[in-house]
């Protein structure tokens, strides 16, 4: 629909936008209003960099908490019949935390967890970026550490006991043998969950973080029209998801030629 006269906002649109044909016309308008004018655009440059900042940090500390919590699994259930004493109560202390920490973070929705984290943990921090990323980061380590944990059972149990007649402790049999074939064997799967990752970060918006979705958002209210703003922040996730699954399949495709 052609603006108003009231709507005198609109009418630095460029001529081929005012003087093109109506259907041209009212698109045109509804992509100059979304995006180009008052530099709107910057917003959802802004989104992107905040995004993709978010999803890097929390799949960091997921990766380095699954791994943690992998390896307390791991460790209980191949070595907990042959353990004794304070040792196997400490272990199976940390393999009940473990495991109550799996099932809690699995087990209830992303969104109430960040909620939790911003409202109720962090009440006090304007830190936007690091709330999120911690709150991302524990929901992901539950899954990367099932995906480390399965990994690391897929490895042959010859593998175990070569390094244990190399002279290697379990410690560091598990450091140099073990955990670097399970990555490279997971990698794919790894990668896959930052995709997933990078998805589910369009709920930050819900504490205020200026992401992808929330510049959809906040530009939809200010124009009256939430349509080609939802859209444009739809396309960003469209694109950075074909991307890195670009990426994902050459990394596949490295990982086979590799194994040959």
């Amino acid at each position: 629909m052609r603006p108003s006269a009231s709507q005198n906002w609109l009418l630095d649109a460029p001529d081929w936008i005012q003087n093109g044909p109506q259907w041209l016309n009212d698109i045109g308008y509804d992509i100059y209003k979304s995006f180009i004018f008052d530099n709107r655009y910057q917003m959802y440059l802004k989104g992107l960099g905040n995004t993709l900042l978010l999803t890097f940090l929390a799949l960091l500390i997921g990766v380095l908490l699954g791994v943690v919590v992998s390896l307390i699994r791991v460790s209980w259930d191949k070595n907990h019949t042959e353990m004794h004493g304070p040792g196997k109560m400490a272990l199976g202390f940390l393999n009940g935390v473990a495991r109550v920490y799996l099932t809690v973070i699995r087990g209830t929705p992303m969104v109430v967890q960040l909620m939790i984290m911003y409202f109720v943990v962090f009440a006090t921090s304007r830190n936007k970026i690091m709330v999120g990323a911690l709150s991302f980061g524990i929901n992901s380590g539950a899954y990367v550490a099932e995906i480390i944990r399965g990994g690391i059972m897929s490895i042959d149990q010859g593998q175990m006991e070569a390094g244990r007649s190399l002279g290697f402790g379990y410690v560091s049999t598990m450091r140099y043998i073990i955990l670097p074939q399970a990555f490279k064997a997971t990698l794919p799967t790894l990668a896959n969950e930052f995709i997933v990752l990078l998805k589910e970060t369009a709920v930050a918006g819900y504490v205020g973080l200026a992401d992808i979705t929330y510049a959809g958002n906040i530009i939809g209210g200010n124009c009256y029209d939430y349509l080609f703003p939802l859209l444009m922040s739809a396309l960003i996730y469209l694109v950075l998801v074909m991307f890195f699954t670009f990426l994902v399949r050459r990394l596949e495709r490295s990982i086979r030629n590799s194994e040959r």
